[in-house]
């Protein structure tokens, strides 16, 4: 006996009753299209960065261009703490994409992470999203001109588990100067409030440029940016991690920085878990990487001017996931 059957047996047959049945007939089947759309949604996660950090721009930006333009994908914004907290939930399947610089993956892959030797073999590169510059801020007035007079001070290096935080220790390190100085892990908007409040003595971004903290630091306070790639020469960091390069963020970038300011940077990357099959990567990158799709991610942040078809594979020195893989040889990029 059909659901029809029972409802006019138990109510009758009186044309009420018929009316009665056939929006109880139409409800349901609403409801089942309803479960069926909800079934046939894929629901992913892209793990971002802190407040105000590149990375959670470009991780907003592509969720929605994605979810707006592929039919039965929905992917959501994750904040996080920045690179290496992206590259340990992309691998452990917490998240399906993350940015994560290039220098953290490679190291991550090899088991070389600071104070972690676990392999994480399960992420993968998809492209290069744009150059992370370190900026090393300190107010003009404090009389601090060169990185080796931060000695003792307290320097605000990103959130505990970030790219920041790992590249800030890397930087400092290679100087003989971490167990010298006083690390304080807040994110980069917390720490442009901190400067100007005399929290800390300097603040460390490690961001493609213009940020939106610098400019807060900047705009509130007369800074001073110090020559990161000067004092980098004088230690050992080009040997030990040979992925990162230099880089030259240009006089009138920031209010008051009237001088280039020559640094270091490495390769922020879009990354994805191996578990993403070949074709929904390959789509997400016809989509994202269209004309539309481009033009999207100039208006979400001024660093995506970097991400081009023609750059798509720089400063990846691991492998590709098979579904970029496939295309940007499609593209002619290698």
């Amino acid at each position: 006996m059909t659901l029809k059957t029972k409802l006019a047996a138990y109510f009758g047959s009186s044309k009420k009753t018929t009316a009665l049945l056939a929006a109880a007939t139409l409800t349901i089947g609403a409801l089942g299209a309803s479960v069926a759309v909800a079934q046939s949604t894929q629901r992913l996660a892209f793990s971002g960065g802190p407040d105000g950090g590149t990375f959670q721009y470009f991780s907003n930006g592509i969720s929605l261009h994605m979810s707006r333009n592929m039919p039965g994908v929905d992917v959501s914004n994750m904040a996080s703490a920045g690179s290496v907290e992206n590259l340990r939930r992309v691998n452990s399947r917490d998240a399906d994409f993350g940015i994560v610089y290039s220098g953290d993956l490679f190291l991550g892959i090899n088991g070389k992470l600071t104070n972690d030797t676990r392999q994480y073999r399960n992420t993968h590169a998809v492209a290069y999203m744009f150059g992370a510059p370190a900026h090393l801020i300190v107010l003009e007035n404090s009389g601090i001109t060169q990185v080796s007079q931060l000695e003792g001070k307290r320097v605000a290096v990103g959130p505990a588990g970030s790219g920041a935080a790992a590249s800030a220790q890397r930087f400092f390190e290679s100087l003989g100067m971490w167990d010298k100085i006083s690390p304080q892990y807040i994110g980069y908007t917390q720490g442009a409030s901190a400067i100007g409040d005399r929290q800390i003595d300097a603040l460390w971004v490690f961001a493609g440029f213009p940020n939106a903290s610098v400019i807060q630091a900047a705009t509130s306070n007369r800074v001073r940016l110090l020559q990161v790639y000067e004092a980098a020469q004088t230690g050992n960091l080009f040997e030990v991690h040979p992925y990162y390069a230099q880089v030259t963020i240009p006089a009138g970038t920031y209010t008051g920085v009237n001088y280039d300011v020559v640094t270091i940077q490495d390769s922020a990357l879009w990354v994805a878990g191996r578990h993403i099959s070949e074709d929904l990567m390959y789509e997400a990158m016809q989509k994202v990487y269209s004309d539309e799709g481009l033009a999207f991610m100039r208006t979400v942040s001024a660093a995506a001017a970097a991400m081009t078809v023609e750059n798509g594979v720089l400063g990846i020195v691991t492998d590709l996931h098979d579904g970029a893989d496939k295309f940007w040889r499609e593209k002619g990029i290698k």
